[in-house]
């Protein structure tokens, strides 16, 4: 007979799914649960050190995994940025989240972008009822992206994504062969940016909205239990001052709500009786719409619990002549919607074409002595060709490499 997981693997794939928004609910909690939570965490660098805050953060390579809106204000012709980070390392060393974005400019108001990120799970050694190994896998899961940004005014653009989202999480369980769960996903983004002169000092205003991975639902091995994409409602501000010519610091913040049905529970338990289980499974079953709509005011505890299912992040950046950048940001989750709590700092270097950023996750919290997001890195980097002048055209013109990159 073949066992799915050994015993340190379940715990550590339940584990982590309870860090990301928990596709395995916990009983004693009231958490959202999702398939492929991965896609709801920030992959690069410079995100993650401004507490996940990004929807209205200057454009960069990495600006449609947040918003798409922003690809039309991107300040070069053509960016990359590749994103590294090794997962849960307080437990595994075989687990990591990589990330490879991209975009080109393709008019003087437009570009396409395209990214890959890719979420390996380690390798889970399967066993016998005697304890004789029986085989290894190695579940995974990716997303494959393409964007596009159009600004339509000098202040206000608007973007859409596509998405193919493929989670290959078990291989043969008790000789049954679970199928890898595909889906296909859009986002949605607003971006506005405006500067403004207020007494003597010189201020970049910018909003952004996104909706993101609106789509269809994953089935596995059940067909009748499908689960829900983490669609994601993102609301977002950024506020730069410009100190002198050298200095620049700025202010973000960001609110998301998933946009998928509330579990029903009493006490703040998810109840075993026979009603309340028919009732969270026709709350699964509900379309992709009816839960989109429904999620703005079906949480069992009222108005007060829909607050608590707002995740809240900030973040402040410091920039030293568009060439040295220092972070620190902070995440906040409520307790009982899945309890990721945790402050982060990065520091960035930008010159000529080529760019790096480091960012550093402290768990705060009810659980920060053992929290296996602990010691928790992601290094980025980035690669910027042509800055654009306002001499750029439809050819490409205007187009200058090699010039510092600006934030």
């Amino acid at each position: 007979m073949h066992l799915p997981f050994s015993r340190s693997r379940v715990a550590l794939l339940a584990g982590l799914m309870s860090l990301v928004g928990t596709a395995q609910a916990q009983q004693n909690q009231s958490t959202i649960t999702t398939a492929v939570p991965i896609l709801t965490l920030s992959p690069d660098s410079r995100a993650s050190a401004l507490g996940e805050a990004g929807v209205a953060t200057s454009p960069d390579a990495n600006s449609a995994y947040f918003n798409a809106g922003k690809l039309g204000f991107v300040q070069y012709k053509y960016a990359a940025s590749a994103s590294y980070s090794p997962w849960l390392r307080n437990i595994t060393d075989d687990m990591s989240l990589s990330y490879l974005s991209g975009y080109g400019k393709i008019g003087e108001r437009s570009a396409i972008g395209a990214s890959l990120m890719y979420f390996d799970l380690g390798t889970i050694d399967y066993r016998t009822g005697g304890n004789l190994p029986a085989g290894s896998f190695s579940p995974k899961e990716y997303a494959l992206t393409v964007s596009y940004g159009q600004q339509l005014t000098d202040n206000f653009g608007v973007g859409v994504s596509a998405r193919y989202i493929r989670s290959n999480l078990v291989g043969t369980v008790n000789g049954n062969d679970a199928r890898p769960g595909n889906a296909a996903a859009v986002d949605l983004g607003a971006y506005y940016s405006k500067d403004a002169t207020i007494g003597t000092g010189l201020y970049n205003l910018a909003f952004g909205a996104s909706v993101s991975n609106i789509g269809n639902k994953i089935t596995y091995n059940d067909a009748e239990n499908p689960s829900f994409l983490p669609t994601t409602l993102k609301l977002g501000t950024a506020l730069t001052r410009e100190i002198d010519q050298y200095n620049k610091i700025t202010l973000v913040f960001d609110a998301s709500k998933l946009l998928v049905p509330s579990p029903y529970y009493e006490d703040g338990v998810l109840s075993t009786d026979p009603s309340i289980v028919a009732k969270n499974r026709e709350i699964a079953n509900k379309s992709i719409v009816s839960g989109i709509l429904g999620s703005f005011g079906d949480a069992p505890g009222g108005f007060k619990e829909e607050l608590r299912e707002i995740n809240l992040s900030t973040g402040l950046e410091y920039n030293y002549n568009d060439l040295l950048y220092a972070r620190g940001g902070y995440f906040y989750e409520a307790p009982d919607k899945g309890d990721r709590q945790y402050a982060s700092l990065g520091l960035g270097v930008r010159y000529q074409v080529f760019g790096i950023d480091g960012t550093y996750l402290i768990p705060t919290g009810n659980n920060s002595q053992n929290n296996p997001l602990a010691q928790t890195i992601r290094i980025s980097l980035h690669f910027n060709l042509n800055k654009l002048s306002e001499a750029f055209d439809e050819n490409g013109a205007g187009g200058t490499s090699g010039d510092v990159p600006s934030n």
